[in-house]
């Protein structure tokens, strides 16, 4: 992937494609192609196919996708299931017919079975049954990676899939409804602070643990496996090391600077007990993520107040 080379991010609005579009812009990429989701609807085939035809594309980072916490998962399946099916197959498709160099197709570590031994490896996929609370985004990103492995079987394309685990940093979703538990944490802590409350309540048991990747330090793995990385097979993006909810909250409630009490709802659902993905693959390919958690919620409790704090 050469620094003239025409590259599409699809999705670059998003926490995913934002951080891929710093990266590229950083490392010198200067023939950037993006659309917003009103100039190109992804789930419709024609635009996407006039789109490819007419760019001339030699790379696609296919980070657009319709995404969620658990709240929006089960309030949305039919959403979440559709949007994402009909955004890779448009795009995946249109990729291959247009004869582009290479794709990625970012995936997310709900690919794998909710009781899958942990560290989750690349080969527990398709192995077990799925977490309930988000299985038509599971199914969907599921699909996708089949797709690029049979693409590339029956027509020789260079389509790449890699797995990214929890995911934070600029441009993330604060809204409390939508929004993944990292940033929804930062939001609870900061209006409990503000308003004297007495008690923050966090949804579910604050057993379950979680694994948290930087969206810069994904987007550095991300560009390094367009580079160096042609197998047909998953490989996992993330730390190797996760944390408990109810840490995660401590971490969170000590750098927002909130007095009060955390209250743990046991009647919210907690999703898969354990998430924490096996990174000794990416690791062996020259690969390792560089931004300590601690750091990162710093930076983003910043973002949250210099960025969303502002637009409200």
């Amino acid at each position: 992937m050469n620094v003239t080379d025409r590259i599409y991010v699809a999705g670059h609005k998003g926490l995913v494609g934002s951080a891929i579009m710093r990266a590229l812009e950083q490392q010198g990429y200067s023939h950037l192609i993006t659309r917003s989701s009103s100039e190109l609807d992804l789930r419709d085939r024609q635009q996407v196919d006039d789109f490819f035809e007419t760019e001339e594309i030699d790379y696609v980072f296919l980070a657009a996708a319709k995404v969620g916490g658990i709240a929006a998962n089960n309030d949305y399946p039919a959403d979440f299931i559709r949007d994402n099916l009909l955004i890779q197959t448009n795009v995946i498709d249109a990729a291959y017919r247009a004869k582009v160099q290479k794709l990625m197709f970012l995936g997310s570590t709900c690919i794998y079975p909710k009781y899958a031994p942990q560290p989750l490896k690349e080969e527990h996929l398709l192995t077990g049954e799925l977490e309930p609370t988000n299985m038509p985004y599971a199914i969907a990103k599921i699909a996708g990676i089949n797709m690029c492995q049979s693409y590339n079987r029956q027509y020789g394309t260079r389509f790449i899939s890699v797995m990214p685990t929890n995911l934070y940093g600029p441009g993330d979703n604060f809204d409390l409804h939508t929004s993944h538990v990292l940033p929804a944490l930062i939001r609870k802590f900061h209006e409990a602070k503000v308003q004297n409350q007495p008690v923050v309540e966090v949804w579910g048991t604050g057993n379950p643990k979680r694994e948290f990747l930087h969206s810069d330090d994904l987007a550095d793995a991300c560009i390094y496996l367009m580079k160096n990385y042609e197998d047909s097979e998953i490989v996992n993006i993330g730390v190797g090391e996760d944390i408990a909810i109810k840490d995660l909250a401590g971490m969170i409630m000590e750098i927002v600077g909130y007095q009060g009490e955390i209250s743990f709802n046991s009647s919210i659902p907690d999703g898969t007990p354990r998430k924490l993905v096996d990174v000794s693959k990416i690791n062996a390919l020259g690969w390792t993520a560089q931004t300590p958690l601690a750091e990162g919620l710093q930076e983003l409790y910043r973002t949250f107040q210099t960025e969303f704090l502002v637009k409200q």
